[in-house]
Order: structure tokens, then C-alpha cells, then sequence
């Protein structure tokens, strides 16, 4: 069986730290923390289980903080011009839902795919597959991006905008779905990097993307420094130049050959059977993330109900939210990475163990983080807004929401440790069941029916995260997922 290459020592490295998959030599932990930020290669499947886990969460927690700051730092700038403007954000974020479908699913297929082939020992037929995913995920973008661009307009008032809302988003909208392949990239390419446990790469490619993002936001939204002031427009340009300067750099790596994962010219054809694998695994991930995804759409057009001013506070807790919740993610993502890579390397056991271990990690971090949000949600929403009627809805989400953050943790690191195994159908069986027959009906009930309003649908939210929780755990303690061949 062929040696994996996070096995082999790098130049300088001595040959007894690595032989027979003993893991690097004990260090404190900041040497630890150091060695992942710095990319060092070590072997995921032998070991210190918990320094493993050290090893991939630190730059894939650090990749998320980047990807939340982005979020928070671009309705900060964008609150500036008003609840319209914030509540175009909200809407056109609903509009990528078939964008970002894809491109997490996609994500998903190729993050299971490299990691079970670099743990049988097999990187080249991971580079392969990597070509596959990104023949795939251009193909999809430029098939969305043309009529996403024609059509904005159409599609703000087709999701509630007012005309005088459409017109005020129509060039925001049009820049963010026409270049949608900035965001397929970003999302494709990263997830390869994770997959073959170069995290450290994909942290830096985001950080690049989002650093950008964040000193172009106000010199473009409000013509700084003599750029053009572009308004709620040059939000969307911010961002796609960003992603486009993050996607520049993951392809500089890709064709570089230091990582594990690199693509040269014998990579660079279509192979029909890996595609067709790919799709199979993906397609679900697919419809995963769209039933997911796809029920915000429906919280997003029941709270339209109440005015711009629910959407509004809804898009600014959301976004708060989103900046604790995407470091969690990078937990989850750690935790695929690991099962996928034990699977491969014949390790069930250690797989289980490496996903309730992180499991409980992330509770322990997101309830620290409710417990912060729940006492001061006020100032929290305050700095996004100065509306009073927003900030109410803001704040009330904030809390609401913060009760179920616990067993949210642990369904996050569940879900993704399905996805790791390649068992994407699972997780898209518990997002049915937890979103549509149980969170949708239930918010309509109860801010509809019951008069609640958007609290209800607040409620209803907060308990469907309860539900994802504690059927993902029934279900994985199954272990199905241990059989499942990709």
C-alpha cells in the first residue's frame, strides 16, 4: 500500500518523527497552535486524537472568525445606508441559496472524496477528483450567473422588495449573482484544502479574500480615499474582488506542489467515472443545503409580512449569529475532515471518538457565546442599527435564538461528520424533517395563527436547532456511517 504523503518527512524533518505514523514529537501547546497556523504536515489518523483535532481546528475555526467578521463588518457598513438597504443584503443572500446549494454541496462530495483517498495513501487520485469538482462547479456558475445578473431587479420584488427597494438593490443584486464563480471557487477550493488536511491554506485563502473585502467596503460604498462612491453597489464589488484575490492565491497554492493536493498538467482532463461519483455524492449535498437553505427563504418571507423592519432586524441578528456560529463550523469541518480520513485509513473507532470529542468542545464554546448574547443582545444589535423598530426585532431574535445555541453546537459537528463519511443523505433526512415538517409549520403557527409575530417565528427556530441536535445524534450513534463507500 502506498505510504500517505503526510507520512513522509518533509526536508529537515527527521525520519524517526514520522516512522510508523507516530505522531510529531509532544510540545506545549502553543508550539502546537504554531505548527498548525504554519501548515506543518502531520498525520491525522495516528496518535493524540485530541492534538489531531488541535492541529485542524485552529485554521479552520480561524477561517470561519475571518468569514464571520466579513459578515458583521458588511452590514455595518451597509446599515449606513438605511433598513432598505440592509434588507436587499437579506434578500439577495436568499437569492444565492441556489448558488451556495451547489457550491456546499459540491463542497461536501470533494471534501469526503480527498480526504478518504489521502487516507488510503492515494493523493494523486485526490488531485483528480479535485479537477473534477472544479470543472463542475464553473460549469454551474456561469449557467446561474447570466440570467442571476439580467433579472435582479425581477427577483428583489419576486421576494418581497418594494419597487423603490428593488430599484435601490438592482446593482447590488445584478454584481452579486453575475459573479457567483468567485463564491463556487472560494467554497470548491478550500474544501479541497481541508479535505487533504491543508487547513492552514484554506485559512489564508479566506483571510486574503476577507481582509480585502473589509478596507474595500467603505472606500467603494462611500467613495474614501478618491475610489468611487458606488453606494449599496460597491458592497458587491468589494466582496467580488475579494474573493476573486482569495481565489487567485488558492490556485497559486494548487499548482505550487508544496501541499498534499497539487494539480499539474496530467490532472487536466475529464474523467467521466470520478464526475459521475462526485455527482452522486453531491447531488445530495445539494439538496442538503437547499433544504436547508431553502427554508430560510420561506422564515424570510413570512417575516416580510411585518414590514422592512423585521426583515431588516432579522438580517442583522442573523448576521451576528453567523459571527459565532461559523467558527462552530470550523469545528464541524475539522471533524469531517478526521472521519473521512480514518474511514479511509480503516479507523472507524477513532473516527466516532474524534466527533464526539469535538462535539463536546463546540458546546462548551457556544454556550459560553449564548450565555454572552443573552445578556447583552441590546448593544450587541446597537451597533449595526439606529432604528428603533429594527433594533427590537434585532435584539429579540438575538435571544431567542441564543437558548438553543448548546444543541446546536453538537448537530453541527454531527451533521458535518455525516458529510465527512460521504453519507450525505442523512444529514438532508434530518434537515427535512427538523426545517420542513417541524420548523416552518411551526413558525407560521405561531406568528400567524397565534399572533406572535416575528417572535414566533424566533421560537420556532430556536427549537428546530434542538431537534437537528438530538435526531443527529440518535442517527449517528447507529453507525450506518461507518459502512458508507464513496
Amino acid at each position: 500500500m502506498p505510504v500517505p504523503p503526510e507520512k513522509i518527512p518533509e526536508e529537515g524533518q527527521s525520519q524517526a518523527a514520522e516512522t510508523n505514523g507516530v505522531s510529531l514529537p509532544r510540545e506545549n501547546l502553543w508550539a502546537e497552535i504554531r505548527g498548525a497556523l504554519a501548515g506543518r504536515p502531520r498525520t491525522y489518523t495516528e496518535g493524540s486524537l485530541g492534538r489531531a483535532i488541535l492541529a485542524l481546528a485552529v485554521p479552520m475555526v480561524l477561517e470561519m472568525s475571518m468569514q464571520a467578521v466579513f459578515s458583521v463588518v458588511d452590514v455595518f457598513f451597509v446599515g449606513k445606508l438605511g433598513a432598505g438597504a440592509v434588507t436587499v443584503v437579506g434578500i439577495s443572500d436568499a437569492l444565492l441559496t441556489l448558488v451556495f446549494a451547489i457550491a456546499m454541496g459540491l463542497s461536501m462530495g470533494i471534501a469526503a472524496m480527498v480526504a478518504r483517498r489521502v487516507g488510503e495513501g492515494r493523493p494523486r487520485l485526490a488531485s483528480r477528483a479535485a479537477v473534477q469538482a472544479l470543472l463542475l462547479g464553473g460549469a454551474f456558475s456561469v449557467v446561474m450567473g447570466l440570467p442571476g445578473y439580467l433579472f435582479a431587479p425581477e427577483l428583489l420584488q419576486l421576494m418581497g422588495a418594494t419597487p423603490e427597494v428593488a430599484r435601490q438593490g438592482t446593482g447590488f443584486t445584478s454584481v452579486l449573482l453575475g459573479t457567483n464563480i468567485t463564491v463556487m471557487l472560494l467554497f470548491l477550493i478550500n474544501a479541497i484544502f481541508r479535505g487533504a488536511g491543508d487547513a492552514a491554506i484554506a485559512m489564508r485563502a479566506l483571510w486574503l479574500a476577507n481582509l480585502a473585502n473589509i478596507v474595500l467596503d467603505p472606500l467603494l460604498i462611500f467613495g474614501y480615499a478618491g475610489f468611487p462612491e458606488l453606494g449599496l453597489t460597491g458592497a458587491a464589488v468589494a466582496t467580488t474582488v475579494g474573493r476573486g484575490l482569495g481565489v487567485a492565491y488558492q490556485f497559486y497554492e494548487l499548482q505550487r506542489g508544496k501541499g498534499v493536493i497539487s494539480i499539474g498538467r496530467e490532472d487536466l482532463r475529464l474523467d467521466p467515472a470520478v464526475m459521475a461519483r462526485l455527482l452522486r455524492v453531491s447531488s445530495i449535498g445539494m439538496l442538503q443545503y437547499l433544504v436547508g437553505t431553502a427554508s430560510w427563504l420561506v422564515v424570510v418571507r413570512i417575516l416580510a409580512l411585518y414590514g422592512a423592519a423585521a426583515v431588516a432586524g432579522y438580517t442583522i441578528s442573523v448576521r451576528i449569529i453567523i459571527f459565532a456560529l461559523l467558527p462552530s463550523w470550523g469545528m464541524g469541518n475539522a471533524a469531517a475532515t478526521l472521519v473521512g480520513q480514518c474511514l479511509g485509513a480503516g479507523k472507524p473507532d477513532r473516527a466516532a471518538r474524534s466527533v464526539w470529542l469535538s462535539g463536546f468542545c463546540n458546546m462548551v464554546f457556544l454556550g459560553l457565546v449564548s450565555m454572552i448574547f443573552i445578556l447583552w443582545a441590546d448593544r450587541a444589535v446597537a451597533i449595526f442599527s439606529d432604528q428603533p423598530e429594527v433594533l427590537e426585532v434585532a435584539a429579540s431574535c438575538l435571544v431567542i435564538v441564543s437558548y438553543s445555541y448548546v444543541f446546536l453546537a453538537f448537530g453541527m459537528v454531527v451533521v458535518q461528520a455525516f458529510n465527512g463519511a460521504g453519507d450525505t443523505t442523512t444529514p438532508t433526512w434530518i434537515n427535512l424533517f427538523s426545517y420542513w415538517v417541524f420548523e416552518l409549520p411551526c413558525a407560521y403557527w405561531l406568528a400567524v395563527s397565534r399572533g406572535w409575530g416575528p417572535e414566533g417565528v424566533f421560537v420556532a427556530i430556536a427549537l428546530a436547532q434542538v431537534v437537528v441536535a438530538l435526531v443527529g445524534a440518535l442517527w449517528f450513534q447507529r453507525g450506518a456511517w461507518k459502512r458508507r463507500q464513496i
